[in-house]
């Protein structure tokens, strides 16, 4: 008898439970998720008399970052929530190049999914296949031939104990008798393709493994491994300080690690890696290993979601501030799957100014529009931010500004061509959030806050004002806050850039990141786990047995 699909699954449970409403679906960097949420109704004896009353039904789909969160957050006692998905387990996934390297245990980096969330909210767990996706497919290939068949990926905890496993059989084949030196070198060429921040953190725990506990036990490789990180861009780490970028490629370049900047691959065999750099230059480079780390790509469900809903030109679903998904009211979309498109001013001003002149006299008093301005900063990020890069201090400066350019001398009252003119730069702010765990984890901290006020805010709005339509949104919109980002560089040096432009490189950056990625683990088991691991990292060296 074969087991049910998950369409099944939903379906049967559709019609055990006729209430079942709204949708959601949660994608996180390693797991993706679908949310099946209804509304608490009463139930009803023969006779019409109530008998009980149902908890809101919750089906909570993946157990990655964003559904981690969701659960850990939710605090509302009235709700009923059913996890499926094919791992029973969190995992702390900034740590997976440690784990590649025996730096960190596998054990320490997850949690079970059954031990997260409050005790107060009903939860249990269904360990099944909701959808036949190949987890290859995680990673963005850009159809590259030979990526999926030769490449390893490190999105989950079984990749990083791969990858492990894989660098010891390197240098076991490349110790024995009857090879020349062109062959182990071969065999000892690992390469990294991507120059972000999982590509540059698995390279350097790759060679402090290889030059701190590996040419230990295999003193004859100690000059043949060598290690080549290939990026498309002009810069590795692109997303972080300039001043992070170059000590980066310089302290590689100290270490011995190649990298090869504006290199794009073009085509990968079980035992070459062919690329070209920007000029049309041709290279082939002999591996014994590679891992491929350039990005996330479209999962095969949300693809066919997204053709059903009408987005299918995009690469990931587009959402609201609400992070519902456009166009459906009663889905959203959270972590990797997802994008907040952030509506334009631009596009909106004519109900602006229609929302702020009451009075219909075709010009705005400053205290008309002073009315709205705080519904607008909260509609429109973008509008903070612009103000922040000009140095002002409120946007009536703004306006002020636009009407001293202008020529114009009013500074009580002003026109919609004047709010134009004054608010036309705003959107060139409009920035797309990373596919980051940071990210993804507040968004689920976010929804399941949401939910928790869910009855409270249908009542009492606290969201911004409608510009198109009347009243006001029951919840305030999802904000990004960054808290900053690490890239550790080996040798006990980590860069950090944390927020107000505050940027350090070093051993000290090191200790910080210790501290930081210690109190984010999900439970105390896992931060004691972490910790220790690190301690017997300084006095043993790293685990260098097979796995």
């Amino acid at each position: 008898m074969r087991p049910f699909t998950f369409f099944e699954r939903l379906s049967k449970a559709f019609h055990d439970y006729p209430s079942l409403s709204k949708i959601l679906i949660v994608s996180t960097i390693s797991g993706g998720g679908l949310i099946v949420y209804s509304e608490a109704n009463a139930s009803y004896s023969n006779n019409g008399v109530e008998t009980e009353t149902r908890k809101k039904k919750v089906v909570l789909l993946g157990t990655g970052w964003a559904g981690a969160s969701f659960l850990k957050t939710l605090n509302n006692s009235s709700y009923e929530v059913q996890v499926i998905s094919p791992r029973n387990y969190f995992a702390f996934t900034p740590l997976l190049p440690s784990v590649t390297c025996g730096t960190v245990e596998a054990r320490s980096v997850v949690e079970p999914i059954r031990n997260i969330g409050r005790k107060n909210v009903e939860m249990s767990f269904l360990e099944a296949e909701c959808f036949k996706i190949d987890p290859r497919t995680q990673s963005n290939t850009f159809n590259i031939p030979g990526v999926e068949e030769n490449c390893h990926f490190l999105k989950e905890v079984e990749d990083a104990q791969r990858i492990r496993s894989t660098v010891i059989d390197s240098f076991e084949k490349a110790s024995l008798p009857g090879l020349n030196e062109e062959e182990r070198k071969r065999m000892l060429h690992f390469v990294v393709v991507g120059g972000g921040p999982t590509g540059v953190e698995f390279a350097s725990e790759l060679h402090d493994f290889v030059n701190e506990d590996l040419v230990k036990l295999y003193p004859k490789a100690k000059n043949l491994v060598q290690i080549t990180l290939l990026e498309a861009a002009d810069h590795i780490l692109t997303m972080f300080d300039k001043r992070i970028t170059e000590f980066a490629e310089e302290k590689f370049t100290r270490d011995g690690i190649d990298v090869k900047l504006g290199s794009m691959v073009v085509k990968v065999n079980d035992k070459e890696i062919s690329a070209k750099t920007k000029g049309g230059e041709f290279s082939t480079i002999p591996y014994g290993m590679i891992v491929w780390s350039t990005g996330i790509g479209t999962r095969p469900v949300i693809k066919d979601f997204m053709k059903q809903i009408g987005q299918g030109n995009r690469h990931a679903l587009a959402t609201d501030e609400w992070l519902r998904v456009e166009g459906c009211d009663n889905i959203y979309a959270l972590g990797d799957c997802a994008t907040i498109n952030q509506r334009k001013v631009m596009e909106d001003i004519a109900a602006i100014f229609k929302k702020a002149d009451k009075e219909n006299s075709g010009t705005l008093t400053m205290n008309e529009f002073q009315e709205v301005m705080s519904d607008i900063c909260d509609r429109y990020p973008q509008v903070q931010l612009y103000l922040k890069s000009k140095g002002m201090h409120g946007i009536t400066d703004l306006l002020k500004e636009a009407q001293a350019e202008n020529g114009s001398n009013k500074s009580v009252e002003l026109d919609i061509e004047e709010l134009k003119s004054a608010l036309c730069q705003v959107d060139s702010q409009v920035k797309l959030l990373p596919a980051t765990g940071q990210v993804a984890a507040q968004q689920g901290t976010y929804l399941a806050k949401c939910f928790d006020r869910m009855d409270v805010c249908e009542k009492n709005p606290e969201g911004p004002i409608r510009i198109r339509g009347e009243g006001r949104h029951r919840f305030r919109p999802f904000r990004y806050r960054h808290l900053g980002q690490f890239a550790p560089l080996g040798g006990e040096q980590t860069a950090a850039q944390l927020p107000g432009d505050w940027v350090s490189i070093g051993h000290s950056s090191q200790w910080l990141w210790y501290s930081v990625y210690a109190s984010k683990q999900v439970s105390w088991r896992t931060r004691v786990l972490v910790v220790s691991d690190w301690m017997r990292r300084f006095i043993f060296g790293r685990d260098s047995s097979r796995i």
